[in-house]
């Protein structure tokens, strides 16, 4: 899984803490400091909104905890 952040973003650093304390295994992407990964969300997502988690062909954008978990549990995503 790839989780694309921007630094400062509350929600970023929510998904973060959510996935972390889950043991989750992903890659994080902070887009700000990586500027070519802005255009692989673009490419994988067709947009910018962050957090973006990228499982496989599975894309969850601009979501918030409650939409995450679902998304994971939905998809029988573990860690």
């Amino acid at each position: 899984m790839v989780l694309y952040v921007k630094t400062g973003c509350p929600w970023c650093n929510m998904a973060e803490n959510y996935l972390d304390k889950d043991g989750y295994k992903y890659q994080r992407v902070d887009v700000r400091r990586d500027p070519g990964s802005l255009e692989v969300l673009k490419r994988v997502s067709g947009q910018t909104y962050v957090p973006t988690l990228v499982a496989g062909d599975l894309v969850l954008s601009d979501f918030g905890l409650d939409e995450l978990e679902e998304f994971l549990n939905e998809h029988n995503i573990e860690p």
